[in-house]
């Protein structure tokens, strides 16, 4: 599920004709400040972080002037959740809360259908009064039941003056529920307040990933439930998932302490519950994951190429992991290639351990130790019967020979013939916005050397005496990245380097492979 912040989620609610509290969203101290003077100085103080418990973590203030809150910015805007920074505060008027309700609806999954959970009593400790909440089913075309609601109203103690602003709101919240296609939108709490309003004193709002590309007025850049904003690694990698069709790629950022003593780690998974064991395994033994990585689905290895890239892009890690399910039934020479392009274009020297367990796993780490051989680091390749813990034994085993030494992200080596009028070059596209080209250095191509490179094209080539033709159609050129970098790995291990497969990552490399 995809969230909103607190102060998106009221601008939504406020477009349905909700009352929030007057302020704005500040990035900086300065902003802070104005927005505090207009306020009339005292003011309320909130950081915009997707975590529970913000006003106990020190993330909720009350200055009683705009100097004083812009005092107050300079430590919030400094704070780190999660080792998140802390990218806006939510400037608001004070409120004078006479009532406080908790309003949410969310999906109950069991019952396949929305729910509305009211409580009067709001505020913090809601889940701790579970059997005060009242419970009403919500028609996904006609809402609430409008007079359930005044009926619990009418039984409480909130002036009846208060009942009609409480349950337009309500009705305002569900409806906005339906509009966005909202997983949840909760209200908590919805205040009444001395001078007469209805206020919605806060708000959060998750949204259906599934629906998010039918929202592009959310402003939403990465369908997918995470505890931070999208960091940039995170946007990068999400827009080669969303470009590239073929197996699933998902890559997010753990939080990390950050303690001199943390051995961080990249972590490259292929399939969930694998993964998850084999992040145990890790862990166990002494490291904190960096990222999590999941490539599934039987990925192409332009695919896997680039979240090996991403996770490369991770300054300080001491090693790359990774482990999967071992009965996954993608071919893992897919898997294996593209791994090892990674690996072979940026020079790793840090340890990395890889299980293949699946189909063709035999020839995946055969692939991968043989084209790994020559790199500063020892990569290992392991199989489906080797279990995680064995895997993370001998990772650790690895990374103290190896003095814990630290990665530092650098650019991709490219042969010199990339850009040669004499080679022969065609383009691949792997979808919106991430194109690359084949390059094949025809002027060292010697009887042997063509042997070698129609041996391991898969079909994609064929000699025309002078060169090479095209044995498929351009459209079918398009896609043949898989083909291409198991030809260019196999034509270096053959020791016949005449093959190079271009793939710029859109937000890491420019056109000549720079690191941006």
């Amino acid at each position: 599920m995809a969230r909103l912040h607190e102060y998106e989620g009221k601008a939504l609610l406020a477009e349905r004709g909700l009352t929030i509290p007057k302020g704005a969203a500040c990035s900086t101290p300065a902003e802070v400040k104005a927005t505090a003077e207009s306020l009339g100085g005292a003011c309320v103080m909130k950081i915009q972080a997707w975590t529970t418990s913000r006003k106990a973590q020190g993330g909720v203030v009350f200055p009683e002037s705009a100097e004083e809150a812009g005092r107050d910015a300079e430590r919030l805007l400094g704070m780190r959740i999660g080792q998140f920074p802390v990218e806006q505060v939510l400037v608001e008027e004070r409120i004078a809360i006479k009532d406080e309700l908790f309003v949410s609806m969310s999906i109950n999954d069991a019952a396949r259908a929305p729910v509305l959970l009211l409580s009067l009593a709001g505020g913090s400790g809601v889940e701790e009064r579970a059997d005060a909440v009242h419970q009403m089913p919500v028609d996904p075309e006609t809402g609430v039941d409008l007079a359930e609601v005044r009926s619990v109203l009418a039984g409480s103690d909130i002036e009846a003056k208060f009942h009609d602003g409480l349950v337009d709101a309500i009705d305002g919240a569900v409806r906005m529920a339906r509009e966005i296609e909202a997983r949840s939108v909760e209200i908590n709490p919805l205040v009444t307040t001395d001078d007469g309003r209805v206020v919605a004193a806060d708000s959060r709002v998750t949204i259906d990933d599934y629906a998010v590309f039918r929202h592009p007025e959310l402003g939403i850049d990465i369908a997918r439930e995470l505890d931070h904003p999208p960091t940039r690694l995170e946007r990068i990698a999400y827009d080669i998932e969303q470009a590239d069709h073929r197996g699933t790629f998902y890559f997010a950022k753990l939080p990390t302490t950050g303690a001199a003593d943390e051995r961080t780690i990249g972590f490259h998974g292929a399939g969930g519950g694998g993964s998850m064991m084999s992040m145990d395994a890790v862990v166990h033994a002494g490291f904190t994951p960096a990222n999590f990585t999941d490539t599934s689905g039987n990925p192409s290895s332009a695919k896997v190429y680039a979240a090996a890239r991403i996770i490369l892009q991770q300054e300080g890690v001491v090693g790359y992991f990774g482990s999967g399910s071992g009965v996954a039934s993608q071919e893992q020479h897919h898997s294996a290639y593209g791994v090892a392009k990674a690996f072979r274009e940026l020079g790793l020297d840090i340890p990395s351990v890889i299980r293949l367990g699946g189909n063709s796993e035999d020839r995946a780490v055969r692939i991968l130790e043989a084209a790994c051989a020559d790199l500063p680091a020892t990569v290992v390749g392991f199989k489906k019967d080797d279990p995680p813990a064995r895997c993370a034994e001998r990772f650790k085993a690895l990374v103290d020979a190896n003095g814990g030494k630290a990665w530092t992200p650098r650019k991709r080596t490219i042969p010199a013939f990339v850009g040669s009028s004499e080679a022969i070059v065609f383009r691949i596209d792997l979808g919106d916005g991430w194109e690359g080209n084949v390059w094949i250095d025809n002027q060292n191509c010697d009887e042997k050397a063509t042997e070698v490179v129609l041996a391991n094209c898969g079909g994609v080539l064929e000699d025309h005496g002078d060169g090479f033709n095209y044995a498929v159609s351009n459209e079918e050129l398009l896609k043949k990245d898989s083909e291409m970098i198991a030809c260019e790995i196999e034509c270096a291990l053959a020791g016949y380097p005449v093959v190079y497969v271009d793939l710029p990552i859109p937000g890491i490399d420019d056109l000549e492979g720079e690191v941006c």
